[in-house]
């Protein structure tokens, strides 16, 4: 068998086991999907809201944070170093809401931002939620009960773009739903690998333990639920409940944010290496699944690549050759297709992981599922999925040279 065949072999199986996975973890796990751990404990929470120059959100996710129907002790916005209105906006509003604080600091990050935050917060429970984003009135009520075992040192739950007018942003409101989707059933394994910006609820004694988040890290998000499941805390998920959130609304935003992400996994994988199958989940599972992930598609793309360039280079020859000898370039026996079992096989791939895609989005009620949007789901398998290797070129060119840059 050909090498070439061999590693698009490979690359299949470790598609159709991860989509695999998530098929039984779904068909095991289907009746409680939506369900979430009530407490009659009451909760003292303290929120952080890190900010660098956020002069057009900024208020509104003050003002829904305070509508949520759940006591909070205090919101402290920390302004990391903002060249705009946004700590004006939030002076302002401090007479508005007793219980707002604003911390100004010169600019140093979102981890150090947040890691300044939780030395002063009062609550057992501290909520990150990040500058665009807007928690539903009952996110911290359905989250807080899973703090009742002490193993959990996280919760987190859906999030929603909230700008999804346009085409672009409306791929992205599929992602998300997927992505939130796919993240509920990797918790019934204890494999949640990410804690996003927009609402995470952590136990604040879990934080101080680990240390706090990673001032180096890209992605403090993905890091922060690594250490955790190092330490043995359980990150939780929960699906009855969601955050809204501003999307990209610009390719170039959109791709820069993207490539973070990208090299923010570099630095994850750099960093916890050495737990590979070994230290339980994280090295076991976590670790080999996000790699794994994270580099598929660049697999793919190469093979991809190789085997277009083979069949062009093979097709120039033939063709130079035919024309040489006077051979006719097209006769009746070039009107037939032979099978191909390995193009089978991606076509069952991608058909199965097509209506994977659409069971999950009528799951989580999605709109994209009304047949006026159909063309959104075809474009976002076909187009939107395969920018990804692209994408990741581009973040391992960054990481290599260390070119760390937020947007």
């Amino acid at each position: 068998m050909q090498l070439i065949s061999i590693i698009y072999l490979g690359y299949m199986f470790v598609a159709l086991y991860f989509l695999s996975l998530y098929i039984i973890l779904y068909f095991n796990n289907k009746r409680d999907l939506f369900s979430y751990v009530q407490t009659n404990k009451k909760y003292s929470i303290s929120v952080l809201v890190p900010a660098f120059n956020e002069e057009k959100t900024i208020e509104k996710t003050i003002r829904a944070i305070f509508k949520i129907d759940y006591p909070l002790k205090e919101l402290i916005v920390i302004n990391d170093g903002s060249t705009d209105k946004t700590g004006r906006i939030v002076e302002k509003l401090l007479v508005v809401f007793p219980k707002l604080k604003i911390i100004n600091k010169e600019n140093s990050g979102k981890a150090d931002s947040l890691n300044q935050g939780i030395k002063i917060t009062k609550g057992e429970l501290v909520v990150v939620v990040d500058a665009d984003s807007y928690p539903e009135k009952d996110s911290f009520g359905k989250l807080v009960g899973y703090f009742d075992d002490e193993k959990v040192g996280a919760a987190t739950c859906i999030f929603i773009p909230r700008n999804t007018n346009k085409f672009f942003e409306r791929l992205q409101d599929i992602e998300y739903r997927i992505i939130a989707f796919t993240r509920k059933l990797l918790g019934y394994v204890d494999a949640i690998y990410v804690t996003p910006g927009p609402l995470a609820m952590y136990r604040k004694s879990a934080l101080e333990k680990i240390g706090g988040f990673d001032k180096k890290s890209m992605t403090e998000d993905i890091e922060i639920a690594w250490n955790l499941t190092k330490h043995g805390y359980e990150r939780k998920m929960c699906l009855s409940t969601y955050a809204t959130t501003t999307v990209p609304d610009k390719l170039s935003a959109w791709y820069k944010q993207r490539r973070r992400w990208n090299i923010g996994g570099l630095q994850c994988i750099g960093k916890y290496r050495k737990y590979f199958f070994k230290h339980g989940m994280l090295g076991f599972f976590i670790l080999p699944f996000f790699t794994f992930q994270l580099f598929l598609g660049l697999l793919g793309l190469g093979v991809g690549f190789y085997i277009t360039f083979r069949r062009l280079l093979s097709s120039f020859l033939f063709t130079t050759y035919s024309i040489n000898v006077g051979t006719p370039l097209l006769t009746n026996s070039n009107l037939f297709i032979t099978p191909n079992f390995l193009n089978y096989l991606g076509a069952i791939l991608f058909v199965v992981g097509f209506i994977f895609m659409v069971v999950a989005l009528g799951i989580i009620k999605s709109e994209s599922l009304k047949k006026r949007n159909i063309i959104d789901l075809i474009f976002f398998s076909l187009i939107y999925l395969s920018v990804y290797p692209f994408i990741m070129i581009g973040a391992i060119y960054n990481f290599i040279k260390k070119k760390y840059e937020w947007r």
